[in-house]
């Protein structure tokens, strides 16, 4: 769904892929449950669209929707840092997230069609 600042106009997503330190796999049950509230919260904070969130017991996937200023770095550095802090406050198990991650962009328009629109803009008035 194409949303707007005052500005512009944009559907960005991220797919955004991130791991546990060590790659245990321990992010299961109450972990798991934890974990999704509190990307959903991030997310709501942040003013980020979470479109859907799976955390698999060795790592985490996040479809991400952001309006243009923030970078996708910056979501990543969000969604982990800030979840990492607000879990290890609360509970009495620890989370961390190794430094890497994975982040792909996705959006309502093929390269065809945005090839098509721009072939269509060179004809219209300037």
């Amino acid at each position: 769904m194409v949303k707007s600042t005052r500005h512009a106009k944009y559907e960005l997503y991220y797919h955004i892929v991130f791991v546990p330190k060590y790659r245990r796999s321990h992010l299961t049950g109450e972990t798991k449950e934890r974990l999704e509230a509190i990307f959903a919260e991030i997310c709501e904070n942040k003013d980020l669209e979470l479109a859907e969130s799976e955390v698999m017991p060795d790592h985490v996937h996040l479809f991400i929707g952001s309006p243009p200023k923030n970078a996708p770095s910056l979501i990543v550095n969000w969604v982990k840092g800030i979840s990492a802090r607000k879990y290890n406050q609360r509970y009495d198990d620890r989370v961390k997230w190794t430094r890497s991650y994975y982040v792909g962009t996705a959006g309502s328009a093929s390269e065809g069609a945005v090839e098509r629109y721009i072939a269509e803009q060179e004809g219209g008035d300037a």
